[in-house]
């Protein structure tokens, strides 16, 4: 097989192949091992794992755009853990003391609109100022850190609406609310690079900029539109998770950028931009939540279980290294 074609693979099926082997493998340890008495494989432990896949799920599709655009966000932690504080914490403001169970749709409304005014800065600054997205939002990710713990200090903030919670925690069709806003997400960010004109700029401005700055795309508001869509599932996220939970610390969020970033790295999306899937994303998120309940099934600890991640990354991306220099070789001969 050509080193290309070889690639190709690698950044689509294989991601599915490695769940399946992670599937196989995990199931046939705990047996052996008789660590559990519950079944890897049995279907309520499945569907957990999709509704524990979803909030880094969400944000990774966001994260696959802006990564096929050339760019990277490493503040979407921070922006998860300031959208949860707004959620919570509007539901007790007095403005909305009147309004009830309508204070649900309002309090979404403010928590996702502060996802996209802070994809909004990140956009800007990276568009007006030509400055590289690491370091625009190595620095966003600090400021609005800083801002979670100027909002409250160090205390966490809390407020437990039993409406919400048995919205967060209904179940349609045998999958949990989480999985399906995990789902739809997926869906409409596949439809949106494979059949859209923004999509296609994606992986035109990614290839090759200055052609694409030739070919008339307008780059710079193409920027600044992602950087707010990948705001927004930030923020998307959140409300899904706090939604249930009812309660977030000011460190909460905190790494988020890295698991995302490992599970798009993963799924074959380019650091160097061009060329990525959004379905393989989602098996790199799968993958990393498999890896991570299945060696804690087989009673591994939370150390080991970043140590093996870690090193499959390092794997991955070498391994992509080393086929695109390959495949650059062929073309010049």
């Amino acid at each position: 097989m050509q080193a290309g074609k070889l690639s190709a693979f690698l950044k689509s099926g294989a991601i599915w192949a490695f769940v399946v082997l992670e599937l196989v493998f995990f199931s046939v340890a705990g047996e052996f091992l008789s660590l559990s008495d519950k079944a890897f494989m049995d279907l309520d432990n499945m569907l957990l794992l999709l509704k524990q896949s979803a909030p880094i799920g969400i944000i990774a599709m966001g994260m696959t755009i802006i990564m096929i655009n050339g760019n990277i966000d490493l503040s979407v932690g921070a922006t998860f853990a300031l959208s949860a504080l707004i959620l919570l914490d509007s539901m007790t403001w007095p403005i909305f003391a009147g309004l009830g169970d309508w204070v649900i749709p309002v309090s979404w409304a403010l928590a996702l609109l502060t996802g996209v005014v802070l994809g909004a800065i990140n956009g800007l600054i990276v568009w007006k100022t030509g400055v590289d997205a690491f370091i625009v939002t190595l620095g966003s990710m600090l400021g609005y850190r800083g801002l979670v713990f100027m909002y409250n200090g160090e205390n966490p903030t809390s407020h437990l609406n039993w409406t919400l919670v048995d919205f967060a925690e209904a179940q349609f069709l045998g999958l949990h609310t989480a999985t399906w806003f995990l789902v739809i997400v997926t869906g409409a960010i596949w439809y949106m690079m494979t059949r859209t004109i923004h999509g296609r700029n994606a992986y035109a401005i990614g290839d090759n900029r200055d052609a694409a700055v030739n070919a008339g795309i307008r780059v710079g508001p193409h920027i600044l539109i992602n950087f707010m869509i990948i705001g927004f599932l930030a923020s998307l996220s959140a409300v899904v998770f706090y939604s249930e939970s009812g309660s977030v610390n000011p460190n909460d969020g905190q790494l988020y950028e890295l698991w995302v970033i490992t599970a798009v790295v993963l799924g074959g999306t380019k650091l160097t931009g061009g060329a990525g899937s959004i379905l393989s994303t989602l098996g790199g998120v799968l993958a990393i939540q498999l890896l991570r309940k299945g060696l804690g099934h087989i009673g591994a600890d939370t150390e080991t279980v970043n140590l093996v991640i870690g090193l499959i990354l390092i794997a991955v991306l070498f391994l992509d290294r080393q086929l695109n220099l390959k495949g650059k070789e062929e073309l010049k001969t």
